[in-house]
């Protein structure tokens, strides 16, 4: 039977899935980007909340599964925030394609159904299709040769670094196998992939792992009492062979943005090239737009700690190649907006907080457009004066006077040649935090109470009033302070009045859905900050 091949990301979803749902698997809704697991910031691949159950700490409710899992590498040891717009497929957020045997198949269905899924499902030619395997690894090698009938000179073996799999120093771990697809003499020499380590003519799309040891802490692998089967296929890289793209950026998940960045911003887009300056800033616009929503969409918000901190970093990179390309308008809202649109389908939930992620990553940009432009302003100055590296100190006064991201400066300083004194840096954070130390021991709780306020203005930004055209608003609560008078609640937005010019602040209530409070006064904590003294009349009130 002859079937049409998806073409596009709708589309190769469904077909991934509805293959794997004929093996007899479940169909698994995509967990979140938040994890369960502490030893990760993010859900990085289709695996990870499958975890318990390869480990053994719960029993899996299902022997096979099939999901598309939206994950995030950005921050800690999977962190590709850097790389992105400068090659063909780094991205932060990605969706990966994945099929899971829970002590059940093993290499003699997993290694046929791969192959009669690209070929007969996607319509790859099986010709162009290369396949690795562990240097160990008779096993799969003989499949793939005698019931597959992959010849043996497109099969090639590695070793570890490249065809070895484990989930940390100790615990379950094994073999794997990899597909790559051969796009060419155009993008290289012939060879297989053991003749291309970058992947630019014989590309990876799939890989195949076979968790069947269990490794102990002197590194000894004893066999596993009911081997699993692990897969990952990146949605995106998938969906370029399927497409007919060079890149990832052509795709139907991603050009969508990339048509809004150039609209936004009056850049043109030059498909394919990597050397040309608004190219790479619309491609990170179109990226950083996807994954700050799917971020926020999940519960992410921008902080200076953690997954937040993730995310603001990735919302500034954004907002500053906007100001790259010349454009003084938001952008974040404009793109997000189309995100949700390409998203939506697969992801229904995105559509319903369309609004509210909007709004989150509205806020953010305009509060980081001020700083950024202060802060260029004054980095070009010391670049001038600059001869090779820029001062430690320099950038200091830049984060802690301005607010300016270490981050952003050392991106705008090695876009000019130079780096930055890290070492000198981190003296000046180290001094700065030993006096604010010796500073909180003198002043005791009130000083205290001013740092934590200062916390809060430095993570959410100052206090959107609307009191001028409005007795009462819709708000969110982002902290909550104890003191020995009440408390103190920090909103998103406000109609109070906050205590200045002679005027007293204003007094009212603050509503619920499991508390009411009563708004005894309103002051500012610090310059910006509006701070409703409140006390408890019912129930409970805590941030978010």
């Amino acid at each position: 039977m002859t079937r049409r091949p998806p073409r596009t990301a709708n589309e190769l979803r469904q077909s991934f899935t509805d293959f794997f749902v004929s093996k007899s698997h479940t169909a698994v809704p995509s967990a979140s980007l938040i994890p369960h697991d502490p030893t990760v910031l993010f859900t990085v691949a289709g695996m990870v909340p499958f975890k318990p159950y390869f480990v053994g700490d719960e029993i899996a409710p299902f022997k096979r599964a099939a999901t598309v899992q939206k994950c995030v590498r950005a921050g800690g040891k999977h962190n590709d925030l850097d790389d992105v717009g400068r090659t063909k497929r780094h991205l932060v957020f990605f969706e990966m394609l994945g099929n899971f045997s829970f002590g059940d198949y093993f290499k003699e269905s997993a290694i046929p159904w791969s192959w009669e899924l690209v070929t007969e499902y996607l319509g790859f030619d099986g010709d162009r299709i290369w396949v690795t395997v562990h240097t160990s690894d008779d096993e799969a090698e003989a499949i793939w040769h005698e019931q597959v009938g992959v010849p043996l000179d497109r099969l090639q073996r590695l070793g570890d670094k490249d065809n070895f799999w484990q989930m940390g120093d100790t615990g379950p771990c094994g073999p794997c196998s990899e597909l790559h697809i051969d796009r060419g003499p155009s993008f290289g020499p012939d060879g297989g992939p053991l003749n291309d380590p970058h992947g630019d003519r014989f590309m990876e799309f799939w890989n195949l792992v076979f968790m069947q040891f269990n490794q102990a802490p002197d590194g000894s692998r004893t066999p596993l009492p009911k081997p699993s089967i692990d897969t990952g296929a990146g949605l995106e890289r998938i969906l370029a062979l399927v497409q007919g793209t060079d890149s990832v950026w052509e795709t139907d998940a991603l050009f969508p943005m990339i048509e809004q960045a150039q609209s936004l911003t009056g850049a043109t887009y030059r498909t394919g090239d990597y050397d040309d300056r608004a190219s790479f800033s619309l491609r990170v616009l179109a990226e950083h737009a996807r994954s700050s929503a799917m971020l926020v969409g999940d519960g992410v918000f921008p902080s200076n700690e953690g997954r937040g901190y993730v995310l603001r970093r990735i919302i500034r990179r954004a907002v500053r190649h906007a100001y790259l390309l010349g454009t003084e308008q938001l952008v974040m809202p404009s793109l997000v907006q189309t995100a949700v649109d390409v998203m939506g389908q697969a992801y229904p939930d995105l559509v319903s907080q369309r609004d509210f992620v909007v709004d989150v990553l509205t806020r953010e940009e305009e509060r980081f457009r001020q700083t950024l432009k202060t802060g260029v302003a004054i980095l070009d100055g010391e670049i001038a004066r600059s001869s090779g590296r820029l001062a430690g100190e320099t950038a200091f006064l830049l984060h802690d006077t301005y607010g300016f991201p270490l981050e952003v400066t050392e991106e705008i300083v090695g876009e000019r040649g130079l780096t930055v004194d890290r070492e000198g840096f981190d003296r000046e954070m180290s001094l700065q935090r030993e006096r604010a130390k010796a500073a909180r021991k003198g002043a005791g709780v009130a000083s205290e109470l001013q740092d934590r306020y200062r916390e809060i203005l430095e993570e959410f930004g100052t206090t959107t009033f609307v009191g001028y055209t409005a007795d009462e608003s819709a708000a969110r609560v982002l902290a909550v302070v104890e003191n020995e008078s009440g408390l103190d609640v920090f909103l998103d937005r406000t109609p109070f009045y906050a205590e200045s010019g002679g005027q007293v602040g204003d007094t009212g209530r603050i509503e619920g859905p499991s508390g009411v409070l009563e708004v005894l006064d309103t002051t500012f904590a610090v310059p910006g900050l509006r701070r409703h003294h409140c006390r408890v009349t019912s129930g409970i009130v805590s941030a978010g």
